[in-house]
């Protein structure tokens, strides 16, 4: 049974953006982080008394009462020039952006935001992807966290999409990146398709899909979306700058936009037409949009005087459109769908939480096992190091010389540790990137990737740990007592452990790596100094006390003493056949306990890797909810 289509009708959409700065200038909650979104009616009316007031500038108007028909089994194709407004209409279409006024109906019915979601895909200019997955992978990962079927039918569907798609020959080959090799471009684009059309939406959204392309791409790109358009009764709406003559020629409808507003809606043949009737010489050899874009203020002044904007189609207004002006057009003259939105789509999610985290876990590790900067030399690094600083160390005295060496190295270990984590940065940023487009469309519940992504490095950083901790501990000659080994190893794992999490909570919470970078050598800087290492704590002043109490260092560099000397049985002094200074002796003296503060220390070590990674969680949460720290282009 062939699949019922979807007809979108928007009908008078304005949107409009407050350009003034910002009171806080680092409000990192606001949806964007140079413009502020202006709705409701207050919202309106304090836009007009701007523009009557002494600012008028501060007031940008992206959409003014656009309206637009796009029907199934056609390309809805959005043209015009930089700063017209089309991105910000696809994100309005899309649910991305909340307008101050308009609608938007599916099947003459208003549209329900996340209902239409699950019917529709969205594809950004910028390809949001893995690059060290393959483009099997990609699309196989997709299709189980967004479809509910059988492994055979998943597996059934990715093959069947990738035949689609073209991209048999790359397959198994990796996407990449500016870093990585991969496949092309063009292919790359493919992919970001694909993913939106792994659950066969009956709408597809996509904003600029040429861009960067050669001329051979772009046709291939646009002929593919034609023929799924016509195949599968797809309602395909794009924008795009400037098509060649090929490409032009597979559109159904054309929305020509400038500065918001709409100069022509309509075929490709009645734009022509229309230029004609405002006296206007088509060259010959030359793309009409082309010359229509170079053309857009004699086609603004006419559009005053020849043909008024009101004579768009108004819902239920019974005026007509301006094709109806021109020609009696098939379009036009089709009964309009009155089909019901797909019913074969997931209300909730498509997977329990469970097998969300599952599945996440198993994507993180295919992308942590191939990066070699994060895998191969931090494996390399930890084992390296481990090595190094025992044979610096190596051998060390039970005396009180001893004794210092030991608590320099500790000092040293948490240094180390904790401030060479950086390298995992840019993979935060951009799993942070695809995440927030991922859950826009309700793949996954944010909640299961923080505990998948919680999970997936446990036994990487045990691994890290147990290359630098055995040969180090050895070779120092540390506490020879296994348990104790055991003990400092747990150390390590949770030194490290701390150390990602905080670097997870960072790169939720900061918009791109200089920051992000900044901010954590910030912390870390002031954590080791506040740690009781480099100043005791007798010695800070009482107004910075609660710092030695929130440092990093603190509870795993007692932990180290603690393991070191007590219940070791070390003298560290003789005299005369006597022991003087005791490991146990030494501990108290500085005010550190014994036995009874092990576990303290280490349950408040878990205590705030539980907390930087529920803070990061909340911060997650509230941008996808946000939408993310996105931009108003309206540039484009």
């Amino acid at each position: 049974m062939k699949k019922q289509g979807c007809e979108i009708e928007a009908i008078g959409i304005n949107y409009t953006i407050y350009t003034q700065k910002r009171e806080i200038p680092f409000n990192i909650f606001s949806r964007n982080q140079h413009k502020k979104c202006l709705s409701g009616v207050q919202e309106l009316h304090e836009v007009k008394e701007l523009e009557k007031g002494n600012n008028p500038n501060d007031v940008r108007h992206v959409l003014k009462g656009v309206n637009c028909r796009a029907k199934s089994g056609e390309i809805l194709s959005i043209v015009g020039p930089s700063g017209a407004g089309k991105s910000s209409f696809l994100e309005v279409l899309a649910g991305k952006i909340e307008p101050q006024s308009g609608s938007i109906y599916v099947n003459k019915k208003p549209v329900d935001k996340a209902r239409f979601k699950k019917i529709s895909g969205y594809v950004t200019q910028k390809d949001t992807l893995f690059p060290l997955l393959t483009v099997e992978e990609t699309l196989s990962f997709s299709a189980k966290l967004r479809l509910k079927l059988p492994a055979k039918e998943l597996s059934s569907r990715v093959k069947c999409l990738i035949q689609e798609l073209g991209l048999q020959h790359v397959a198994g080959s990796r996407i990449g990146d500016d870093r990585i090799r991969g496949i092309s471009g063009g292919e790359r684009r493919r992919v970001s398709i694909g993913v939106e059309l792994i659950h066969d939406p009956g709408v597809l959204i996509l904003d600029e899909p040429t861009s960067g392309l050669d001329s051979t791409s772009a046709l291939q790109i646009i002929d593919m979306l034609k023929t799924m358009a016509v195949t599968r009764d797809r309602t395909i709406i794009l924008s795009i700058h400037q098509p060649g003559f090929r490409i032009m020629k597979l559109f159904n409808s054309i929305l020509l936009l400038a500065n918001g507003t709409i100069l022509h809606h309509g075929t490709i043949e009645q734009l022509s037409l229309r230029l004609i009737l405002m006296g206007l010489q088509l060259p010959l050899h030359v793309n009409i949009l082309e010359f229509s874009i170079e053309s857009i203020d004699t086609i603004q002044k006419h559009s005053h005087t020849l043909l008024p904007q009101s004579t768009l189609m108004i819902k239920n207004s019974g005026k007509f459109t301006l094709q109806q002006l021109f020609q009696e057009s098939k379009l036009i003259d089709e009964e309009p769908i009155s089909m019901s939105i797909h019913n074969d789509f997931p209300s909730g999610f498509a997977n329990s939480r469970l097998q969300e985290i599952v599945i996440l876990t198993i994507r993180f590790w295919k992308i942590i096992y191939r990066t070699k900067e994060l895998f191969g030399c931090k494996t390399l690094q930890m084992l390296v190091s481990g090595l190094v600083l025992g044979s610096v160390f190596y051998n060390l005295e039970d005396d009180l010389v001893g004794a210092q060496a030991r608590v320099g190295l500790f000092a040293f270990i948490l240094t180390y540790l904790l401030s060479s984590t950086t390298e995992a940065l840019p993979i935060f940023l951009q799993e942070r990137d695809i995440l927030m487009k991922e859950t826009s469309c309700g793949s996954y519940r944010v909640s299961s990737y923080a505990i998948a992504n919680s999970l997936v490095y446990l036994p990487f950083l045990l691994i890290l740990a147990l290359l630098f901790s055995t040969p180090l501990y050895w070779m120092v000659g540390l506490n020879k007592q296994f348990m104790a080994f055991m003990h400092f190893l747990l150390l390590i794992w949770l030194i490290l452990y701390t150390a990602n999490s905080v670097v997870v909570c960072c790169s939720a919470l900061v918009p791109n790596f200089i920051i992000g970078n900044s901010l954590v050598c910030a912390m870390m800087g002031s954590c080791a100094l506040f740690s009781g290492y480099f100043v005791s704590s007798n010695e800070i002043p009482n107004y910075w006390i609660v710092m030695h109490y929130m440092s990093l260092f603190k509870y795993p560099f007692e932990g180290f003493l603690i393991n070191e000397f007590s219940g070791s049985g070390k003298c560290l002094q003789y005299m005369f056949g006597m022991c003087l200074a005791s490991g146990e002796q030494v501990l108290k003296e500085e005010g550190y306990g014994g036995e009874e503060s092990r576990r303290k220390n280490l349950l408040i070590m878990v205590c705030f890797i539980l907390l930087y990674r529920f803070i990061s969680y909340v911060i997650l949460r509230i941008r996808c909810s946000q939408g993310g720290f996105k931009k108003i282009l309206i540039s484009r």
